[in-house]
């Protein structure tokens, strides 16, 4: 799982954008006074807008990553669209992966093993990463599209592993656009977006990073 390899990038810069935050909001309490605080959930909302896809060949073929350490070399998952390639291929549906460095751990899949063919089709997804008792679990919700419908959020795009994580901190989400894209018939896909990512920290707060993130994109 090095198909869509970048340069690593470093952690730890989501404390910048806390502090951003906590000025704009007029907080008057310095970082020396009170403990600070960790990530502990990390959602990615995603936007795939098809411009006519090939049942016959299964095009487009795409692939979304999150890794919860800032680079591929520890665990992170790999969320496949219209393809299955574990542990063989198969053409249409939906799979979640684990992978650690480029050994894949193991998988899961949607219901539905659908193929792509609706011109123009438009599928959401969100990618959920968290921390839970040291573990990560990585899941996909709330997903729509013509070809599958309603996805995830039902357990079944859903994977933990124990990785002796107590936070979120060195994710990054140029490590999700740099590692995602489309493995074939990019031809076929108008763009690919990470349209805006959430982060949880440990005092229940969420900030939101609304900026768009263009993975791929037709000229």
């Amino acid at each position: 799982m090095r198909s869509f390899m970048g340069r690593g990038l470093r952690g730890g810069w989501w404390l910048g954008l806390w502090a951003w935050a906590l000025v704009l909001g007029g907080a008057s309490v310095l970082w020396a006074q009170a403990p600070s605080p960790v990530v502990v959930r990390v959602e990615e909302d995603w936007e795939m807008l098809v411009a006519t896809p090939d049942p016959d060949s299964a095009g487009p073929q795409v692939t979304c990553v999150i890794s919860p350490t800032g680079s591929l070399d520890g665990v992170y998952a790999a969320f496949e669209l219209n393809q299955r390639s574990l542990p063989s291929f198969h053409p249409g549906g939906l799979q979640l992966q684990l992978w650690s460095g480029d050994g894949p751990i193991v998988q899961t899949q949607g219901p539905s093993a659908a193929v792509m063919s609706t011109a123009g089709e438009t599928v959401r997804w969100t990618q959920v990463m968290r921390i839970v008792d040291g573990a990560v679990v990585f899941e996909v919700v709330n997903g729509s599209s013509a070809t599958w419908g309603a996805f995830g959020g039902q357990g079944y795009l859903k994977l933990l592993i124990p990785a002796g994580l107590e936070n979120l901190n060195a994710y990054h989400p140029e490590v999700s656009v740099e590692h995602s894209g489309i493995g074939f018939a990019g031809n076929r896909v108008q763009s690919l977006v990470l349209k805006r990512v959430r982060y949880q920290l440990s005092t229940g707060e969420v900030i939101e990073d609304g900026a768009a993130r263009v993975v791929h994109t037709l000229p």
